[in-house]
């Protein structure tokens, strides 16, 4: 059980501190329907998470179960596979950092955010978590190594629980903290996100590199 936490840790770090999704919270927060678009984004946010990691745990738990001291091919090569993801991932965020001087480019879709209602602000969460290339591969590689580890149905809750509440929180807190004190948070939340709208490429780079070496050493390790 512990093992499996430590494996899942990196990738739930690495969804929570995705600078794109706390933007959007954040662009959200000071837009005209703050608290119903908010919330309804942290809760597509969770359910995206929840559904990715939990599709994929089922998916790893049906390849037979074999002696925990030996190789495990399948989930090695995923891994692998995952790793290889990320790096390339990574390369193509470093290449993306804007120019000394440049303002980033940011999606087009943020534009429309002080526009968007509940429901709406549930897909967009839904997507950004579930859909989006780099977290879904995280998701995939947290489902993989909590369906592979040979864990009761209780233990693949725990993990999966400590993994949603940890990929969530960098949402969830700023929601909440602005729901609590909306006045006290409005001045820090600017701050945050113009710091987040101009590091988002590095952070990003850093961080999909960090994780995807932590990943090949996992699949390596598995045969």
């Amino acid at each position: 059980m512990g093992s499996v936490i430590g494996d899942i840790l990196p990738l739930a770090v690495g969804i929570a501190i995705s600078p794109i999704p706390i933007i959007a919270a954040i662009l959200m927060l000071l837009s005209p329907k703050a608290k119903g678009t908010s919330v309804g984004f942290l809760i597509g946010w969770v359910l995206g998470i929840v559904v990715a990691v939990v599709l994929f745990t089922l998916l790893a738990s049906v390849v037979p179960e074999s002696d925990p001291d030996a190789a495990k091919p399948i989930a090695g090569t995923v891994k692998l596979l995952l790793g290889a993801l990320l790096l390339l991932l990574a390369l193509r965020q470093w290449r993306s950092r804007p120019k000394p001087g440049e303002e980033p480019a940011m999606p087009k879709w943020m534009s429309a955010i002080d526009q968007m209602t509940f429901g709406k602000g549930l897909g967009l969460g839904f997507l950004l978590s579930a859909v989006n290339p780099k977290n879904l591969i995280m998701g995939v590689g947290a489902g993989v190594a909590i369906g592979s580890a040979g864990l009761s149905g209780g233990e693949q809750a725990i993990a999966i629980t400590v993994f949603v509440l940890i990929a969530a929180c960098s949402v969830a807190i700023p929601v909440i903290g602005y729901l609590l004190a909306s006045q006290r948070m409005a001045g820090p939340l600017e701050s945050l996100r113009g710091w987040l709208v101009h590091n988002n490429a590095t952070v990003m780079a850093v961080l999909l590199l960090v994780i995807g070496v932590v990943m090949l050493g996992k699949g390596i390790g598995s045969f």
